[in-house]
């Protein structure tokens, strides 16, 4: 499902993203299985939304050129892991980030450059970054700011110790600098339950202040 807001509260569905049995194949999926961690993205007219089919081929991108649909067919990505996730350089260069926390590369944030026409990798994918050492790195998305890349990552396993971290790096390759102020946002630790009935956009905005914060005092 995809929904529009324009204020991080209210939000209406406008349509599907995958929608079809030849975007979902979803015939050997099991509990916990499917799809994992879609993102979107937007370039030069074109929606991008890439994912992970932990069933079947792995991972892949759709197009569109209206978010409400229709979809493209899956364009499917030979980059290892989960998570991936699209980033387009000033340059014109666009490049694919995923997690990958088993064999051949445990514990890694992996990148490679891509054809973003065919999906075709361009480089062999290599480690760019480990995070801070907690457990599972994942969900990996590239920012630049102010001439540097920023490396925002999930730490921790979907669990207790889930947390956000961040790197930068002039370099686009790496190596990548932790944060001191690792991790930027968690549940670790902190005494008593969180209320999910706080007001979403309040949680939202100290979310981007403590990340924009974190940059400045690097």
């Amino acid at each position: 499902m995809i929904f529009h807001g324009k204020n991080l509260v209210n939000w209406k569905q406008i349509g599907y993203v995958l929608d079809r049995e030849e975007q979902l194949p979803l015939a050997n999926a099991q509990t916990t299985l499917g799809i994992f961690a879609p993102t979107i993205r937007f370039q030069e007219g074109v929606f991008y939304m890439t994912t992970t089919n932990i069933s079947d081929k792995g991972n892949f991108y759709v197009t569109a050129k209206n978010p409400a649909g229709p979809w493209s067919n899956p364009v499917w990505i030979k980059t290892p892991g989960i998570d991936p996730s699209l980033f387009f350089d000033d340059n014109g260069n666009v490049y694919i980030t995923s997690a990958q926390n088993w064999e051949p590369i445990q514990n890694g944030i992996v990148m490679s450059e891509i054809d973003i026409k065919t999906g075709e990798l361009l480089s062999e994918p290599i480690t760019i970054w480990r995070g801070t050492g907690n457990k599972n790195p994942e969900g990996p998305h590239i920012y630049k700011k102010d001439g540097f890349y920023y490396l925002l990552i999930a730490e921790g396993g979907t669990e207790y110790g889930h947390g956000v971290t961040i790197g930068r790096s002039s370099n686009i390759w790496g190596p990548f600098e932790s944060n001191p102020a690792n991790p930027i946002l968690s549940n670790a630790n902190a005494k008593g339950a969180v209320d999910l009935q706080q007001n979403l956009a309040s949680f939202v905005s100290l979310t981007v202040v403590i990340l924009f914060n974190s940059f400045c005092t690097y």
